[in-house]
């Protein structure tokens, strides 16, 4: 049955998406087949990014430590280093532009100008290893990378096609993006017209197969993903109102991001959301709960988003009691399921908000669904139904044909938010879009009769590590690229504080040895932290293997697991 938040939902959005209504949609052909697309969207993000300038002119965009900065001077900013790509380093439209950095004022103007001079933003992983990061540059060819200190350090002496050029945090953006005027150019240096069509960014993905792979888009899917979150915001906002408990008009949305920039969260929904809805950001370089809750008192931060762990954190910490979170109505969630005894505990912890959460992947640009508010409590193992007006979401059987409601299958969505492909990848493009233009998530659920997506397993093998993907084989891969292992296997194991972790089970050859500490250090030294097993286990026999002489994965798992809880539980 619908709730009444369902209800009201619908009433609303009947306004927002009729023929004269803020949001309604043309077709638009995408995949062979005509799509919705919301009319009002404009036709590139520099296009995006002027208008809403416009709109929010005065309104503090970026707090980054002690830097303040309007959405006028970040866009100011932005067009000066846009006219030195183009004048002084040539950059030519649809060219990739690497960006190796932590979260900052300036990662944002790079972004910004990399976009309006018309190159491709490729968004490396800033927690990458040097080797990582290589690859990603050299898969999409990139022809200049902006690297902060800390990322240029770790690319530095080894072989890639890109020219580095310093990106300076912790400063203006003239000082910090100072390297892309040197050569001239500026704010009146003319840009190339941009189109829908053109190319927008790349985004890496892990995948079950190995390395990252790079997740290309052009403007178009980038504005309605984007243009799609608003029309979500906007339907809260009118449902809010018709209850009458809208904030005041006047106050300024807040948030903290917390999140990595390079990640679809970061990018579409925080970031490009923000320009907008007039929010401000304000940025934190490295997470700490205590920290968070002193943002959101001092800057009376209105929403918060991370992944689940974030929010559980500040729900339990023992301090929160001294800081004023009383402006934070909102706690969301994505990038990982939210365990269902956090929903109600952080509820009961930060009364004056709600928790929600969000399904999308890189490959939607984040687009989905969502669940929220009342709903949310009342179905907390739910994502919640597909994010209109744009999102066709099914559930597909190998066959490719729509399953009935409580049918488990794989999670398909379809959209103009959608991305093209993986750049340089046709086998791996063909395997996840569909003829139809149905993108395969891996993931399996199934729909409830109202519509509400409930994720039960993977069928990639992937583990989330706190929001971040980890490719069981990539870390396979590092494992055997050590001369001493036989046999390897990775899974992941369930963890209360980021949901998953990695582990791995090995066999060293005959006549060697392999401490886990030795094989920790080893992999540290070619794939990031994040992906390097908490919990190694060394066996002395073949690890067992299925009818098809793949190891038996689901055996192990089910083995360790069963050692892993029960250590925890002596623990």
């Amino acid at each position: 049955m619908p709730s009444q938040l369902d209800t009201e939902i619908a009433n609303v959005q009947h306004a927002l998406f009729a023929p004269q209504g803020m949001f309604h949609t043309l077709p638009i052909r995408r995949f062979g087949r005509d799509l919705p697309a919301i009319a009002a969207a404009p036709p590139s993000l520099a296009h995006y990014f002027a208008q809403f300038t416009e709109l929010q002119a005065d309104k503090t965009f970026i707090v980054d430590g002690g830097l303040r900065l309007t959405f006028r001077e970040v866009h100011d900013a932005a067009r000066a280093v846009a006219g030195g790509l183009v004048e002084g380093h040539k950059l030519q439209k649809g060219e990739r532009v690497g960006i190796a950095a932590r979260n900052s004022a300036n990662w944002i103007v790079a972004y910004m100008a990399i976009l309006m001079a018309g190159g491709c933003a490729t968004l490396l992983n800033g927690w990458w290893t040097g080797e990582e990061l290589v690859h990603g540059i050299d898969l999409v060819g990139c022809r200049y990378v902006l690297a902060d200190e800390q990322r240029a350090k770790r690319i530095e002496g080894l072989e890639h096609g890109a020219q580095i050029l310093p990106l300076l945090h912790d400063c203006p953006p003239a000082e910090g993006l100072a390297a892309l005027t040197a050569k001239g150019g500026g704010a009146g240096t003319p840009l190339p017209e941009l189109t829908g069509d053109d190319l927008a960014t790349v985004l890496f993905t892990s995948g079950s197969t190995g390395a990252s792979k790079g997740a290309y888009s052009d403007h178009r899917g980038v504005v309605q993903g984007t243009f799609n979150y608003l029309a979500q915001s906007v339907l809260m906002l009118g449902v809010l109102t018709g209850r009458g408990e809208a904030p005041p008009a006047d106050q300024q949305p807040v948030t903290l991001v917390n999140v990595p920039l390079f990640h679809v969260t970061g990018e579409v929904p925080i970031l490009l959301q923000s320009y907008a809805l007039g929010r401000r950001l304000v940025l934190m370089p490295k997470w700490d709960a205590e920290d968070a809750m002193r943002l959101i008192e001092r800057e009376k931060a209105t929403y918060f988003v991370g992944v689940p762990l974030m929010s559980f954190e500040i729900a339990t910490h023992p301090n929160r009691a001294k800081y004023d979170l009383s402006s934070c109505v909102t706690f969301a969630a994505g990038g990982a399921p939210r365990p269902v005894e956090h929903v109600e505990r952080i509820r009961e912890a930060l009364p004056q908000g709600f928790p929600i959460i969000g399904y999308g992947l890189t490959e939607t640009n984040g687009v989905g669904c969502g669940n929220f508010n009342e709903n949310y409590m009342a179905k907390p193992n739910s994502t919640g139904p597909a994010s209109l007006p744009l999102v066709d979401l099914a559930i597909l059987d190998d066959d490719g044909k729509a399953l009935p409601a409580r049918a488990v299958g794989e999670i398909s969505i379809r959209s103009v938010c959608n991305f093209l492909g993986y750049w340089d990848n046709p086998d791996a493009t063909k395997a996840a879009i569909m003829p139809d233009g149905y993108f395969r998530s891996g993931d399996l659920g199934y729909l409830d009769e109202d519509g509400y997506l409930f994720i039960i397993d993977r069928k990639k093998d992937i583990i989330i590590r706190g929001g971040e993907n980890i490719a069981a084989a990539e870390v396979e891969a590092a494992i055997y690229a050590h001369p001493d292992i036989a046999e390897a296997s990775v899974f992941g194991l369930p963890d209360e504080m980021y949901g998953e972790v990695p582990a791995a089970v090995y066999l060293a050859k005959p006549g060697r040895t392999l401490a886990p500490e030795a094989l920790a250090d080893f992999l540290r030294q070619h794939i990031a932290p994040f992906k390097v097993p908490v919990k190694f286990w060394q066996v002395t026999e073949a690890l067992p293997r299925l009818g098809t002489e793949k190891v038996d994965k689901r055996a192990l798992r089910g083995k360790y697991t069963a050692e892993w809880e029960a250590g925890k539980a002596r623990a």
